[in-house]
């Protein structure tokens, strides 16, 4: 690994575990040299490393701000549980089951998911808490066929590691639609919007390896919390 990326690595982990907290000046350059005994150029590319990724903005006369990076990266194409973003970007969060209950297709929901009207389904809605807030709210319709029992424990775990280790289902990949709308009533009842008048749903088909699509979700989240992140890589059509 280049020493820059070791660097770059050692800032990032002293960032997040608050040894240089939010709206705090990094070490100068001059200090950062002596501290890991490197040239400036290797020094500054760590730091550019640093203002890429959202850590730190440089500014003349003053040096590196620590950001306060309160926002959380939910990747658009991956599949990837709420549990494991929590872990993996250490989110001090919670989660509250509002919904969790029995019911059968409707109309409408036959018509996103091609389920037949009156299949059974689990109806589950978790509230996401951040910091204290509700900034995520997600609505879920599981097949009853497939998912055949769901507890709340389970449920405020992650429903994924239950029908991966426990259910043996092979979770393959889904359909996402991202859109930014107006607040309705349930969502505004639901999350601690403040006086934000969107957010932004995404919504999943998601579907097994067998094809069967087993789970319809709606991702609510609030605009000021998250990005959407994905690697894009150029193709010519």
């Amino acid at each position: 690994m280049n020493k820059f990326n070791e660097i770059f690595l050692d800032l990032e982990k002293k960032i997040l575990d608050k040894e240089y907290p939010p709206h705090t000046l990094l070490p100068s350059e001059n200090q950062l040299i002596k501290i890991y005994g490197v040239s400036r150029e290797t020094i500054r590319k760590a730091l550019n490393l640093l203002t890429t990724e959202g850590y730190i903005q440089k500014k003349q006369g003053k040096g590196s701000i620590v950001l306060d990076r309160n926002r959380f990266d939910f990747p658009i194409a991956g599949l990837t549980s709420y549990k494991e973003l929590q872990e993996n970007q250490h989110i001090p969060s919670e989660t509250i089951v509002q919904t969790l209950e029995e019911t059968v297709v409707d109309n409408e929901l036959h018509k996103v998911t091609g389920w037949p009207v009156n299949t059974p389904v689990w109806h589950l809605v978790r509230q996401r808490k951040i910091n204290g807030e509700v900034v995520i709210l997600d609505r879920d319709y599981l097949l009853k066929e497939t998912i055949p029992t769901l507890t709340k424990e389970q449920a405020a775990n992650s429903i994924y590691e239950y029908f991966e280790n426990e259910l043996d289902l092979s979770i393959a990949y889904a359909q996402k639609e991202i859109t930014v709308e107006p607040i309705d009533d349930s969502i505004s009842e639901s999350m601690d919007l403040h006086d934000d008048p969107y957010v932004v749903i995404v919504r999943g088909l998601v579907y097994l390896e067998n094809t069967e699509c087993f789970e319809y979700t709606e991702s609510i989240h609030r605009l000021d919390k998250f990005r959407f992140v994905e690697f894009a890589r150029r193709r010519r059509l």
